[in-house]
């Protein structure tokens, strides 16, 4: 709630003054209705970034990033998933005959060709898998009906055949072992890292924004205090200047001097109003994903009262702690990893490509299903073989290149790394100095701020005593408004410093005792 008052005088005298100076309370009355008044709505710092890692855009869009980048490890785990396969056909074929084959019986040759009519009906399951190690195998079993119209010399017609089959393929030198084959999972379980650390680091910068913003509204509304008791400063000057020209102890100029000191005031007040408001909004688009929220215009009071005492900062401790915890580190330690891992896999390219093939299977054979899978089971009919395949492009200009340049992108990552690393020192170092800076203003504003309230008091008592003018007083009160609001500049920097430190060292989360999942 805004008081702007003018002093009251009584109805007659307000009256006389008025027609003489043509100035009066009717003029201040629509002055004071410049400032609106409205209801309020308290928050507290914490309240405020609890809200904010709530319904913040910015982090929601961050945290979908992270969530769809996580879904790229089990697209690159799912290679290595076993696959299955079930199939079944059924085929016939009657094909002309040019003349009687052999194993056929009282057929003879005629005018018109004869037919071989061949029924088969096959059935087959498959499981197969590519392994860690770089290879892959296949486990086959299939099983077919096949029968022959007419009479043959066959054995067994219709005839029930199945076949079990295991074959093997394992890399000896390129592409061999566990790191070589997992190295697209690793890129992508640092990726995925990266992209939460990414998370973290926007979550740090949206509480850094919260808290800087928070800091910057409660400048603007004790900045707002300050013209108001500056407005209330001129009013009292303006009603005793009055009183003065009504006794015929002071010109005519030095009221209206007075009350245009008063006209100035209240303009400074509009002017922190409109500050205050913007202040209101911004923090609101931080706190609010919702059109709604931001059309609201219900002040904001933040509750949360700026320090302003001295603390201590060693500063080895904070930079290992940012060295250790800092998102921009940990990404540039991920990206080192990842580009080592991926030089290591072009270093195994070199390699000659020397592969081991094998396979073993067993075959039955019968007139009925029980005893072909009885043969199959027997092992009397089985093949097995195996060998190696020796590979290698003459030159192996490709490998040779893609080695090269993953070593090259692994001392970038590693100097950017270094780089990282120095600029996190260069931080804190920076942070600290300045929150040693913004306590020393504290001090000496509040200095400058006591003695400007003695020489105003000390103007003021000239003033009684007419050895001053109205228009010193009114500067020396400007003056005073002026180291006022030096002070809170001061004291609120020295906050906004004390949250930029939380979030160069990254122990922003530790000091609101939020986890990160």
């Amino acid at each position: 709630m805004l008081l702007l008052a003018l002093a009251t005088l009584g109805p007659n005298w307000s009256h006389a003054l008025d027609q003489k100076f043509n100035i009066g309370s009717s003029e201040d009355a629509a002055l004071k209705e410049l400032i609106p008044a409205d209801s309020v709505k308290t928050l507290t710092m914490r309240d405020a970034v609890m809200q904010a890692l709530e319904h913040n855009v910015d982090i929601q869009v961050s945290r979908h990033t992270r969530d769809a980048q996580l879904t790229d490890i089990t697209f690159e785990q799912a290679k290595f998933d076993p696959t299955i396969q079930l199939g079944g056909r059924y085929d016939r074929n009657v094909a002309p005959l040019n003349r009687p084959v052999f194993g056929f019986g009282g057929v003879t040759a005629g005018s018109d060709p004869d037919n071989f009519d061949q029924n088969d009906t096959r059935l087959n399951l498959g499981y197969s898998q590519r392994l860690l190690t770089g290879g892959s195998y296949d486990l086959t079993f299939d099983t077919n009906r096949n029968s022959v119209a007419g009479r043959t010399g066959f054995l067994f017609n219709p005839s029930y055949r199945s076949n079990l089959s295991f074959n093997l393929t394992q890399p000896l030198l390129r592409n061999l072992g566990l790191t070589v084959n997992k190295t697209l999972i690793t890129v992508a379980r640092n990726a995925a890292a990266v992209e939460q650390l990414f998370f973290v680091q926007q979550v740090l910068s949206v509480i850094s924004q919260v808290e800087q913003t928070y800091w910057e509204l409660v400048f603007a509304k004790k900045k707002l205090q300050v013209a108001h008791a500056g407005l209330e400063a001129a009013e009292e000057l303006l009603a005793s200047n009055r009183e003065k020209v009504m006794a015929g102890v002071l010109a005519e100029v030095e009221a209206l001097q007075a009350q245009a000191g008063v006209a100035s005031r209240i303009e400074q007040i509009l002017l922190a109003k409109k500050t205050v408001e913007d202040q209101e909004d911004q923090l609101r688009r931080l706190l609010s994903e919702s059109e709604w929220d931001l059309k609201q215009t219900t002040p904001l009071v933040p509750l949360d009262v700026p320090l302003q005492h001295q603390q201590n900062f060693p500063l080895e401790n904070h930079i290992t702690h940012a060295l250790e915890h800092r998102p921009e580190v940990l990404q540039a330690k991920k990206n080192v990893n990842s580009s080592l891992v991926q030089t290591q896999f072009a270093k195994n390219q070199l390699l000659p490509d020397l592969s081991f093939q094998g396979g073993l299977g067993l075959a039955g054979l019968g007139n009925n299903p029980t005893d072909t899978w009885d043969r199959l089971g027997s092992t009397d009919f089985y093949n097995m073989g195996g060998g190696v395949i020796l590979s290698y492009p003459l030159g192996n200009r490709s490998a040779e290149s893609q080695h090269q340049r993953r070593k090259l992108e692994t001392h970038q990552q590693q100097a950017s790394l270094l780089q990282v690393r120095q600029q996190t020192i260069l931080d804190v170092k920076e942070a600290i100095r300045q929150i040693d800076t913004n306590y020393k203003r504290i001090r000496t504003n509040q200095t400058s701020r006591r003695l400007s309230e003695k020489q105003l008091k000390a103007e003021e008592g000239r003033l009684q005593l007419g050895l001053s003018t109205t228009r010193l007083v009114l500067e020396f009160q400007r003056d005073l408004q002026f180291a006022r609001r030096r002070e809170l500049r001061a004291v609120l920097d020295y906050n906004q410093s004390l949250s930029h430190l939380r979030l160069v060292t990254a122990s922003t989360l530790h000091h609101y005792n939020i986890e990160i999942h």
